[in-house]
This record gives C-alpha cells, structure tokens and sequence, in this order.
C-alpha cells in the first residue's frame, strides 16, 4: 500500500486544490512559513518530449503538483517549448480559488450515511489515526462528516506543508499564471469532479486502507517526495518511475485508475489533436510521463513516436 501516496502526488492535480479547499479553517496551512527562500534557485531540468508532424507539434511536459519555493525549472527548453506553443493543456483546469474547490469537493467528500468517520476505524486504526490529527494541531473530529479518502488525501498534504511545500509553487499554478498572462487558451483533459471522483470511486474497505497507510507512513511522505522531486528537478524519469513504482503490483487497480486508463484516454485525445495544425504544450503529473504504461506507450501503439528534448 506504500504506493498510495507516491501515485495520487505524482498523478493527480485535484489532490492539493481539494485538501487545501476544505481542510478544517485552513489553519494547518498557515501555521509555518515555507522553510525554503524564495530568494534561492535551484537549477532542475524536468523531463519534456516531443510528438511531431508535418504541421503539428505537441510538447509533455511531467509536472510535480507542489513544490518548495527556489526550484529554478521554468527556464530552459520548458520555457522555450511554453513560448512557442498556441496553447496549453493541464490534467484539468485549475479552481481559480478555493472557494470554487470546496463547492466542488463538498458533495463527493462528504459522508451522507450518517457514520462517523472515527466509527469505521477499528480501535487500534482509531488511535493511530488521532494521534496523526493531533500531531498536525488538527482536532481530532475534524473529519468525521467526511469520506476516508478525503482524510487521507488532506492527512497526505498537510505534513508537506508544515515543511515548506505549496501548492501555489506546483509547476501548474505557475504555468497557468503563464498562460493566463500570455492569453493563451486553457483547457483539461479532465473536470474537477472527475478528479476527484476516482478517488470516490474507491470502495469503502479501500479509501480506509489508504487512510489507515496514510497514517502509518505520514512521517515519511516529505522524505518519499524529497526523493521523487529531485530525481524530477534532474530528469531522471527512469529512476523516478522506479520509485513511483515501488511495490505497484501491490495496488494494480490504484495504478489502472489513478495512471493507466487516464494515459489511454489522454492518447487517443493527443492522436486526435495531431489532426489540428499549430503547437501545444501539454502538462501533467510526471508519474504520467515515466515507467510502462505512459502516455508515451500508448501514444507509440497508436503509431506516434514521443521524443525526449535535450
């Protein structure tokens, strides 16, 4: 089940914007400043490739949905591939504020069978799982109304920002601020609400698991991204994918819904898109973009060859 984090981070946009729409007063997010200075830069060159014909050129860029402030990526062939393109695809297009997010997010996050979330954990669960809320200054009720899965997303967020990761440095919030500034069009592949419902989508016993693991590992997930956003900051997709995959044969269906049927679906919408001349620039989580079952697999069965941009 380790995989749970490492495959929703890497793949899923929705996962910062939910958890910091409704996680309770939003408090845990303001309690400690970034530990990075926003004065120090990073160099990293980020994967990007390139799928091309005679009159159309679309550029994948993997993406890591927050960062620390100081990483130095949006310069380069990234910046270049961004200016030259008429337009821009996101996994989805970004809430413009988190009000929006939780008018979304409420429905599908809220528990309507009258349970309370403390109840469906077994004692000792019980216990972990308010130690976790109260080592993050959380009330321990605080998710009670709620489903497990959108514990466990919030639970798996709120650490990272305690230690100076931000949605707001995430590669799509400045690439849509780019984009918005550049007019240039936006659009997603997905909605929000179909974000957010493979999570939903999730049977009970499995969005209990996740929280259940998101709570045995939570001190480990800043060090398990540290590991994935350096190995990303270096473009070393080949031993990202390794660690993204660590222990996926565990998961199949996480991995099916969360990276392996999306990457199909995104193919034969890229494919489609060849039929129209001008140039784009797609970004999405870098899990989507590394190991077997990339967008760039299928991409190749359906007979387009995606190249890496040095």
């Amino acid at each position: 089940m380790k995989t749970w984090f490492k495959t929703f981070v890497a793949s899923c946009a929705v996962v910062p914007f939910a958890a910091c729409a409704l996680a309770p007063g939003n408090a845990a997010f303001a309690k400690e400043p970034a530990t990075a200075s926003a004065t120090t830069s990073v160099a990293a060159k980020p994967g990007l490739w390139t799928v091309k014909d005679a009159d159309t050129t679309i550029y994948l860029f993997g993406t890591v949905h927050v960062l620390k402030p100081g990483l130095s990526w949006f310069d380069g062939a990234v910046k270049q591939a961004f200016d030259k393109s008429d337009e821009m695809v996101l996994e989805m297009v970004l809430p413009e504020d988190q009000a929006e997010a939780a008018k979304v997010t409420m429905p599908l996050a809220m528990d309507k069978s009258g349970k309370t979330l403390s109840s469906k954990l077994d004692p000792e669960a019980l216990k972990a799982y308010q130690a976790a809320l109260g080592g993050l200054g959380v009330p321990v009720n605080a998710f009670d109304a709620f489903k497990p899965w959108f514990a466990a997303v919030t639970l798996s967020i709120l650490p990272l920002t305690k230690l100076g990761y931000d949605p707001t440095q995430g590669a799509e919030m400045q690439l849509t601020a780019a984009a918005k500034a550049a007019t240039k069009p936006i659009s997603g592949f997905e909605t929000l609400e179909e974000q957010l419902g493979f999570f939903d989508s999730v049977p009970e016993a499995g969005q209990i698991a996740f929280l259940n693991v998101t709570v045995k590992d939570i001190d480990k997930l800043a060090p398990q991204l540290d590991k994935m956003v350096a190995l990303w900051a270096k473009g070393d997709t080949v031993n990202l994918a390794a660690t993204m995959n660590e222990g996926m044969a565990a998961t199949p269906e996480l991995a099916k819904i969360l990276l392996w049927d999306r990457n199909e679906r995104w193919a034969d919408q890229i494919k489609t898109r060849m039929d129209k001349p001008g140039t784009v620039f797609i970004a999405v989580g870098a899990g989507h973009l590394a190991g077997t079952k990339s967008v760039q697999d299928y991409l190749k069965a359906r007979g387009l060859k995606a190249r890496r941009v040095q």
